[in-house]
């Protein structure tokens, strides 16, 4: 006679619990997210286009007291997609930082995104600089996000 037909049916539930809760633990170690696809065209250089003819070679703004700026950052590969910033100085100064790409490969990363660059944007005009906070519940998007506003700010810089 076979071990789970005898007449301890406690047995039964205890094994059938077990299995379920097993497959439970291992359907929800999944990830739901698949890797962020690597563009066709790699990641641009930072390049830079302005308005006004104020090039110096000064490094920081002194030289460029009335001109506009307008830089874009490199593309930052995140865990879950690319980050990158487009950065309009004018005179030195921080006046508009665009997000020209941000994760959005599933509704969960447009919802992230959807609340973390405003804030980032916000933080970027106050700080006048990429030393900004990272946004809670957005670690991966905000690292992405200082680094390319970084990138543009140093080759606004140059």
């Amino acid at each position: 006679m076979h071990a789970l037909r005898k007449n301890r049916p406690l047995r039964r539930v205890v094994l059938a619990s077990a299995a379920t809760v097993s497959g439970l633990v291992m359907l929800l170690s999944l990830k739901p997210h698949t890797p962020p696809q690597i563009a066709a065209d790699p990641a641009p250089a930072p390049s830079s286009a302005s308005s006004t003819s104020g090039g110096s070679g000064a490094a920081g703004g002194a030289g460029r007291s009335t001109g506009t700026n307008t830089v874009t950052g490199e593309t930052v590969q995140t865990r879950w997609g690319p980050v990158q910033v487009r950065v309009t100085l004018v005179g030195g100064r921080i006046t508009d930082v665009t997000a020209l790409a941000q994760p959005s490969g599933n509704p969960r990363d447009r919802e992230i995104s959807g609340y973390a660059i405003p804030q980032l944007r916000r933080e970027a005009l106050a700080a006048q600089s990429a030393s900004i906070d990272t946004v809670s519940g957005a670690t991966y998007t905000s690292d992405g996000y200082r680094r390319s506003l970084q990138s543009a700010l140093d080759a606004a810089r140059r």
